[in-house]
């Protein structure tokens, strides 16, 4: 079943923010299970090789990578701490494994700490498409991750389909479309801001396929795009 997933941004985000692309990755025939032993063991790897990377290093050090930096600036223009700084920390300084319940939120979760590139996971067979990028506005909602309303910050950055928001950058993905233990197919999405190339995105966006595959081979990728307005 093609779901045609299809992106189109406002003249908001155009003018706002420009330069900032979109990585898709849909993907068919997943299982959300609990990860394997072969899923388990790549975990593995990815963590050691983290924690070898990023060995010695302070906060500061970490900030001034160039997949960092870019996320780093757009969540202090809001206050904020980009969370995948912390998650790197937990992981990389204090032995935070990057095991999750359900392989594909360990999929994307180990791909983050990798990579550095901030993604979002959607039950595709819940997503409406068309998906719009967008720029929040003060009066918008949404319904987070957690089950908690959310009242956007005006100027971030969204992804909504043709009911609601998705995700935002500052707060995360939604609760309507998260990811369940019956996901079967499997929407990701990665923001990515200037200073972040489309070679950086694929590479992020193959890593995440392949750990999907290692715990179910079967998988099927129906998209895996880049998209600059």
């Amino acid at each position: 079943m093609s779901h045609r997933i299809t992106l189109e941004f406002t003249d908001a985000w155009r003018s706002s923010y420009p330069g900032t692309a979109v990585g898709l990755l849909a993907m068919v025939s997943v299982r959300n299970a609990s990860p394997d032993d072969g899923l388990r063991e790549r975990l593995r790897s990815i963590e050691a090789a983290v924690r070898a990377r990023h060995a010695g290093r302070s906060r500061a050090d970490l900030e001034r990578q160039p997949a960092m930096r870019p996320y780093v600036e757009h969540y202090r223009r809001f206050g904020k701490t980009y969370h995948v700084l912390l998650q790197l920390e937990s992981v990389a300084f204090r032995g935070r494994p990057l095991l999750a319940e359900q392989s594909l939120v360990s999929a994307m979760f180990a791909a983050e700490i990798d990579d550095l590139l901030l993604t979002a996971g959607h039950d595709l067979a819940i997503v409406r498409p068309p998906l719009i990028a967008d720029v929040t506005r003060r009066d918008e909602r949404y319904v987070g991750i957690t089950g908690k309303d959310i009242d956007v910050r005006s100027g971030d950055l969204s992804i909504r389909d043709d009911e609601d928001i998705l995700s935002t950058i500052i707060y995360g993905p939604d609760y309507r479309t998260r990811l369940q233990k019956e996901t079967s197919s499997v929407l990701f999405t990665t923001y990515a801001l200037p200073g972040i190339s489309d070679a950086d995105v694929e590479s992020h966006l193959r890593g995440i396929e392949a750990l999907v595959r290692a715990r179910c081979p079967t998988a099927d990728t129906e998209l895996i795009a880049i998209c600059r307005p």
